[in-house]
């Protein structure tokens, strides 16, 4: 994932960041929509990370399988073991 610092940029980059602040926007090229541009905290940033990284996604993608093959453990399961603990 690729940034860019906006004191490195004009007054252009300012008026976006401003616009986006208050709702998502969405850029257009001939009246089609190209992306959308919405305003992000750090956990939103470690999600857009996480959901763009081919090796979590592999992990999920084995965990989801391993899941149906083998099943899993209940949240119930879960909740006592940790309250035991």
């Amino acid at each position: 994932m690729r940034t860019i610092a906006l004191e490195n940029h004009d007054s252009a980059l300012r008026e976006i960041i401003n616009l986006i602040s208050q709702e998502p926007l969405v850029v257009t090229e001939k009246g089609k929509p190209l992306a959308a541009i919405v305003g992000i905290d750090q956990d939103t940033i470690e999600a857009l990370a996480l959901g763009n990284n081919p090796d979590f996604l592999a992990i999920i993608a084995r965990s989801r399988e391993s899941y149906r093959r083998h099943g899993g453990i209940s949240l119930d399961e879960i909740r006592r073991e940790l309250e035991e603990s």
